[in-house]
């Protein structure tokens, strides 16, 4: 039975709707930043044999989320947001240098500068966003996607931790999509993935997040070594 504390509690928004639209609208597969275009490596992890079904898939994204998405982007995302509140720019300059300067081949550098760049672009073309006071960022010769989330995200008035949540979801949905065609995943296969994956985000945030500056950073060898392999790999679909 519905008694009126649970009906209350039912009804009751978990988030400002404007914000939940801004962050939705921050992540939607829809936005024209290009991200769909690189497989971050996955694809050549397919052509290897790597991953052959959505338990291999499951655990190769797992992993990048956990040593890689977290120790390092998602670390930087929230030293980016205390620049940004502190109106510290170099601050913020810094982070981004340190951002790119982690990625570990040419692919995954240039996917980061080239949706970071692609990003910026949309936000300065966004009618109802005034980013005159972050023009120093605007201005930066190399940003990186992380950094341009930060900043897009930071405007549209997101808490760190949907900022951050938001940030996962783009990566796990971009590689669920790639593997869908790549493995091959059925769209069922898929979905349960999306699930699975989305359940270990708050570990992962809450990890991220007590990382301190000289920990943040990791290496890893197959991914890298994925990614750098994609560029002369014979036939692909995605972008090297």
């Amino acid at each position: 039975m519905i008694t009126k504390e649970s009906e209350a509690h039912l009804f009751k928004p978990q988030a400002d709707p404007i914000q939940l639209n801004r962050l939705l609208q921050l992540c939607s597969a829809n936005l024209p930043v290009g991200g769909f275009s690189f497989s971050q490596g996955l694809e050549y992890a397919v052509e290897m044999g790597w991953l052959t079904s959505a338990e291999t898939t499951a655990s190769w994204i797992n992993i990048n989320l956990e040593e890689s998405i977290a120790q390092t982007d998602l670390a930087i995302l929230k030293r980016l947001f205390i620049a940004l509140n502190n109106n510290d720019l170099d601050g913020f300059s810094y982070w981004n240098t340190h951002l790119i300067a982690c990625r570990e081949s040419h692919e995954l550098l240039l996917a980061d500068l080239a949706m970071g760049k692609a990003l910026i672009r949309l936000i300065k073309q966004l009618d109802s966003i005034d980013i005159t006071p972050y023009q120093t960022i605007i201005d930066l010769k190399e940003i990186s996607f992380v950094s341009a989330f930060a900043l897009c995200a930071y405007v549209f008035k997101l808490d760190l931790t949907s900022a951050q949540s938001g940030y996962c979801w783009t990566y796990i949905d971009n590689q669920v999509a790639a593997a869908t065609k790549l493995v091959p995943l059925g769209q069922t296969q898929a979905q349960n993935l999306l699930f699975e994956l989305t359940e270990n985000i708050q570990k992962i945030i809450e990890k991220s997040n007590d990382i301190i500056d000289d920990d943040i950073g990791t290496s890893l060898p197959h991914l890298a070594m994925a990614s750098a392999w994609h560029e002369t790999q014979y036939s692909r679909l995605f972008r090297s």
